[in-house]
């Protein structure tokens, strides 16, 4: 492992980049998922079902040969490209796309998935009073997580154009002033059925979109517990619920997730009638008085009301497991005084006693 991290051989991280304050949260999970593919070990994949009258949120699991899409691809095969742009989307949009957390390639430059890596603990401080079958993670977006999401969207079924425009035409024309907060907050519920509408027709062409990895304690302890990984997978399909299900009761104020909501339907709109938008105007243009560059945010306990899997209550790696993902003699390279380095520096030294 020349980078002292399990899989990733050939990237555009210097070998001390990866355990930097920025790159260590999206290096560690990385790797974990590396070992996980070799392993053959599935992650836990959230999905959206849409077999009955309303869209469901399920868990079910997926290997990562589909979520890097790297078919018969070992890892020395693989060139991981973080914080970069996902070439293949640059072609929907007039202005330059923001870049994300992970672009998997192949050694021959061609790409094939582009991931927003997150890492997050479990439980919350909030959800670890609570009975440890409700414990949940917070999970924080970007907004270039939800333009990937609209961007990937189309490009999955950019064939069917006439058919997309013609679920979002009505409604969407109909709007003035795409950044006005009278106008938009009466259109949301309607935005939200366009979106519920396109989703029940092409369910079958969601992908994964973000990769959570969660590192489970024992509770509020620093100490992780026997059982302390995981990834969990979401398809851009189910991550696109966690702010369209929050956007159906009126509001005269324009909340976080009825914003996200209004920008994928514009995005998927414009695109069905030119393939090519301006993806930066968009969100800029779209603020409604937010910040700009974080899209929302869901709270442990929403968090495990969507990730509805056993795995979360005995997560499918064991402790020990950081031996493997880690070379031994790379430890002092982690940084105690962040938390997570701190738990996976003290678990290590522990181990060497």
């Amino acid at each position: 492992m020349p980078t002292g991290l399990y899989g990733i051989k050939q990237s555009n991280r210097k070998i001390d980049d990866h355990w930097g304050k920025n790159c260590f949260n999206s290096s560690f999970p990385t790797a974990l998922a590396s070992y996980m593919l070799e392993h053959d070990l599935p992650a836990i994949y959230i999905k959206l079902d849409v077999s009955g009258e309303k869209p469901k949120v399920v868990a079910t699991e997926i290997s990562f040969r589909q979520v890097f899409r790297c078919n018969k691809n070992s890892t020395d095969n693989l060139f991981f490209s973080f914080e970069s742009v996902f070439a293949p989307y640059q072609r929907y949009s007039f202005d330059s796309i923001d870049g994300i957390d992970l672009v998997v390639k192949d050694t021959d430059g061609n790409f094939l998935s582009p991931l927003e890596v997150k890492l997050t603990v479990l439980p919350t401080d909030a959800t670890s009073r609570m009975p440890e079958t409700k414990w949940g993670s917070e999970l924080v977006v970007r907004s270039a997580t939800t333009s990937y999401c609209a961007l990937g969207m189309f490009d999955a079924v950019k064939e069917h154009s006439a058919d997309i425009r013609e679920i979002f035409e009505e409604d969407c024309s109909s709007i003035q002033t795409w950044d006005n907060t009278f106008e938009m907050t009466h259109k949301t519920k309607t935005l939200c059925n366009c979106i519920d509408k396109f989703e029940y027709r092409y369910a079958d062409h969601q992908k994964p979109l973000v990769m959570q990895t969660i590192w489970k304690t024992q509770g509020k302890s620093p100490l992780l517990a026997d059982r302390a990984f995981d990834i969990v997978v979401w398809s851009d399909y189910a991550f696109s619920r966690l702010f369209i299900d929050s956007s159906y009761a009126f509001s005269d104020v324009m909340s976080r997730p009825m914003r996200a909501t209004a920008r994928l339907a514009r995005c998927l709109w414009e695109l069905s009638k030119s393939g090519k938008i301006r993806v930066g105007d968009i969100y800029r243009q779209m603020a409604f008085g937010n910040q700009t560059d974080k899209e929302f945010a869901i709270d442990g306990s929403k968090w495990r009301k969507y990730v509805a899997s056993d795995r979360i209550l005995s997560p499918l790696l064991p402790k020990e497991i950081v031996n493997e993902i880690i070379e031994p003699q790379y430890i002092e390279k982690l940084s105690p005084e962040r938390r997570f380095d701190q738990t996976l520096y003290f678990t290590m030294k522990r181990d060497e006693t």
